[in-house]
């Protein structure tokens, strides 16, 4: 059981794993910002645009079949504020990705090329030994 634990702890503190935990959470909170921003910013100008659509509340409903006291309804508007909350993730990811291939493309360009290694004594006895039974 110790091993276990041993083997999770050298896991978890890997910096890949540590990387991830802290993106999804800075990924949880930016959702939660889109999410308002989408919901409560940009949908309600979209709406006046649209005549006076609120696309939260929007809803259609459906035959009530079993006479229910909760008739069924669906709320498209809610699918469409979704779908364009996932439009401006997508594209801030995007955005944030091809910032940083191109900082790792710059960083890449800037580094030197690496120097050939020096050649081991053996190559280096064998290159004399050739210049030698090439002079004869």
């Amino acid at each position: 059981m110790k091993n276990f634990f041993s083997e999770f702890k050298t896991f978890a503190m890997r910096g890949n794993v540590v990387d991830l935990a802290i993106g999804i959470v800075i990924g949880g909170a930016f959702g939660a910002i889109t999410t308002s921003l989408i919901g409560d910013v940009i949908m309600p100008v979209i709406g006046i645009v649209l005549g006076g659509v609120d696309f939260q509340n929007w809803a259609v409903p459906l035959p009530n079949l079993y006479h229910s006291s909760n008739p069924p309804v669906m709320y498209p508007g809610r699918l469409i504020n979704a779908v364009i909350n996932f439009i401006v993730i997508a594209l801030v990811v995007f955005l944030i990705v091809k910032i940083i291939n191109r900082a790792r493309a710059r960083q890449e360009a800037e580094k030197e090329p690496e120097a050939p290694p020096e050649p081991t004594k053996e190559e280096l006895l064998l290159t004399e030994i050739r210049d030698i039974l090439k002079d004869k």
